[in-house]
């Protein structure tokens, strides 16, 4: 079977399932019964893929198969969803199945097998084995007497039998045979759900607060990926999967050995040990056993984990997350290439570091075919030595890592620290997080609140230089930015300051960081800082130490969804040179975008043309004032099984396009002009 050929699309081609209309709907019919349901049901999705599996993965003759099979001594409504029997006039059940969306909660999956175990084990059916089906997550059971009839742990199996054998010690293993499966690389909309379904289960309905939660699945996913990279031979199976009639807390034990075998090389990554329960982590590790999240390709990961993310930590943590299209806008203002060494001292969620290593994996195909050796050391090198990023919030920078880890590592070059501590103690975190150290510094830093040297103690406001330009006096409290006209002036006599706003700290930082005479900056800054007369020293130290190349002016609904309305902009800043005298002459590139790619409330605002379609292949162009997108789209079985719809694959900024394309052309005839 072709490879991008998917059971239940076999199914469909050899005429074991068919679609037929039913006044104005569709009801699929299993042929070799005879039976036909209503197709628009998720669960009906989800049992014909199973029951496509059960043909070709298991080989059980459709014939033996039976949809929807009324169970004796049971309640007359109670069916048993599919039954695979011993013999051809369906009378002795060897597997009893039940089907469910794959959307069920937890307590819905629990509720789910005690109807299969109440349908299996009927006085007058007796089936060996039984099992659920929720999409991708599943749990078979041996039924035999050896176990006891409540018993929901010891006897689970690996998988089930195929072909009326023993059920297999375990279900995957490394390489493709007869006897066994390899982990594969899943959709965007598959990996959403097992994200999705893998954190509902942590959570609890409350068991864990969401933070804490995403925290411990950033643990499981890091044992995951570890245990996918481990050395094995061909035949080997995979240490991430429950294994046949093994309790939980075995398989737990075995989790909690990887990863701390893994904490153990890399100590800074995850300093607490799992805290979940043996019951938790195998319903974990049930939804995810059977991804490959190595081999799924890293736009479907991005896309995938993004989409999450941003759903998930909207709310309390919406300040962590910059909009994916200003991040973007940076990024290929800036252009990276693979020998920049760049940094977001609040790097939150990871977002500017990703669309970097996007941004440079995509280069690097100009040089390179993709899927080669070559291309492969040109974007991951990269990632791996040149990308670095300081999170002060413990939760978040987790997130940070587990991001990293996702697009194939750099995750130890997150540092989980505060970014405006001293340098020293930031450079003990990470000995390459130093002074004049970066090429670039990608950044959208926390503003509009007071550092004060009450709640952070003298020590932590030493040695800042604009601290020195401060207006004369005592000031009251929340007037710590305010500047005198001429930063030179205020140099005498001044008093010690007691507190000043994060983005005044955050400009000096991120001069500190960057490399003398060639380190550039994409910094998001309250407008108040390029605007007001009362911030002039502020202005006044920035063009000392810095040549401004561009200022983007955001609109005031540009951060309104993530919970704040200060009106922003974007500025692109370049260090000058140690004893390097600004130019009264330096152009300087302006702009006001007025459509971002997304209003107040976070809904999409680009312009959607299509600019080719055919019948597997689609792209279409979103236009918005930064520059154009283009993005592919193919189809593909859609999410559940059954059916076709697109599924984006990639999306490649177009060159020359919008407000970018103007700074292109800006740089190579530098005069000042507003766009």
């Amino acid at each position: 079977m072709p490879s991008d050929t998917t059971f239940v699309e076999r199914a469909f081609q050899d005429k074991h399932l068919r679609l037929e209309k039913s006044g104005k709907a569709e009801r699929i019919v299993y042929a070799a019964t005879g039976h036909f349901e209503r197709w628009s049901d998720p669960e009906e999705k989800v049992r014909a893929e199973f029951y496509a599996e059960l043909i070709y993965r298991y080989a059980y003759p459709p014939e033996r198969i039976g949809v929807e099979i009324t169970v004796p001594d049971r309640s007359p409504s109670d069916f048993a969803d599919l039954v695979v029997f011993r013999d051809d006039d369906r009378k002795r059940p060897f597997a009893v199945i039940e089907c469910k969306p794959e959307s069920i909660s937890d307590a819905e999956f629990t509720q789910a097998v005690e109807q299969a175990w109440g349908n299996g084990n009927a006085a007058k059916f007796r089936a060996a084995y039984v099992g659920v089906v929720a999409g991708n997550t599943r749990r078979f059971f041996d039924c035999s007497e050896k176990f006891g009839a409540l018993e929901r742990d010891k006897n689970i199996i690996a998988d089930l039998p195929a072909d009326y054998g023993k059920p297999p010690q375990w279900k995957y293993r490394k390489g493709v045979s007869r006897e066994w499966l390899d982990i594969q690389p899943v959709s965007k909309g598959e990996l959403i759900a097992a994200i999705k379904k893998c954190h509902q289960t942590l959570w609890g309905g409350g068991r864990l607060s969401p933070p804490a939660a995403f925290g411990e699945f950033c643990k499981i996913i890091f044992v995951k990926v570890r245990d996918e990279k481990a050395q094995r031979k061909k035949g080997d199976p995979y240490d991430f999967q429950i294994k046949t009639d093994e309790p939980a807390s075995a398989l737990a034990g075995r989790i909690k050995a990887i990863y701390s075998e893994a904490q153990e090389r890399d100590p800074e990554v995850f300093k607490e040990p799992i805290r979940i329960d043996d019951a938790t982590l195998k319903m974990c590790v049930s939804h995810l056993e059977g991804i490959n999240f190595n081999a799924t390709d890293l736009d479907t990961k991005g896309v995938a984990f993004e989409q999450f993310l941003d759903g998930f930590f909207k709310g309390d943590f919406g300040q962590y997350f910059t909009p994916r299209e200003i991040i973007q806008f940076c990024v290929e203002m800036l252009a990276p290439d693979n020998e920049s060494i760049v940094l977001d001292p609040a790097c939150g969620s990871g977002g500017f570091l990703l669309y970097a290593l996007d941004y440079v994996r995509h280069k690097g195909l100009d040089f390179h075919d993709e899927g080669s050796n070559e291309h492969y050391r040109y974007w991951h090198d990269f990632a791996e030595k040149r990308l670095f990023g300081i999170e002060i919030n413990d939760e978040i920078s987790r997130v940070a890592k587990m991001n990293m880890i996702l697009h194939d590592d750099g995750h130890t070059n997150i540092v989980g620290f505060d970014a405006l501590e001293n340098l020293g103690e930031i450079w003990k975190q990470n000995p390459r997080v130093k002074k004049n150290a970066f090429d670039l510094v990608l950044t959208n830093p926390p503003f509009g609140a007071m550092v004060k040297e009450s709640e952070k103690g003298k020590a932590y406001l030493e040695g800042w230089e604009l601290l020195r330009y401060i207006g004369k006096g005592e000031q009251p409290e929340g007037s710590a930015g305010e500047m005198l006209s001429d930063h030179k002036a205020g140099k005498k006599s001044l008093k010690a300051r007691k507190s000043i706003k994060t983005e005044v700290l955050f400009c000096e930082r991120v001069w500190h960081f960057l490399k003398p005479g060639t380190g550039r900056a994409a910094i998001v800054l309250p407008d108040g800082i390029l605007t007001n007369s009362s911030l002039q020293g502020v202005r006044d130290w920035l063009l000392a130490h810095f040549q401004l190349l561009a200022v983007v002016s955001l609109p005031q609904e540009a951060f309104q969804h993530a919970g704040a309305g200060v009106k922003a902009s974007v500025v692109f800043l370049r260090k000058r040179a140690e004893n390097e005298e600004p130019d009264d002459d330096d152009a300087i590139f302006m702009a006001t975008p007025a459509n971002i790619g997304f209003d107040a409330t976070g809904r999409k605002t680009a312009r959607v043309t299509t600019k080719s379609e055919n019948g597997r292949r689609k792209v279409e162009v979103h236009s918005t004032d930064f520059f154009d997108v283009e993005v592919t789209f193919e189809k593909a079985t859609a999410h559940g099984g059954g059916g076709e719809e697109w599924q984006e694959k990639s999306r490649r900024v177009a060159t020359g396009t919008g407000i970018l394309g103007q700074y292109r052309f800006f740089e190579r005839r530098p005069e000042s002009f507003f766009v």
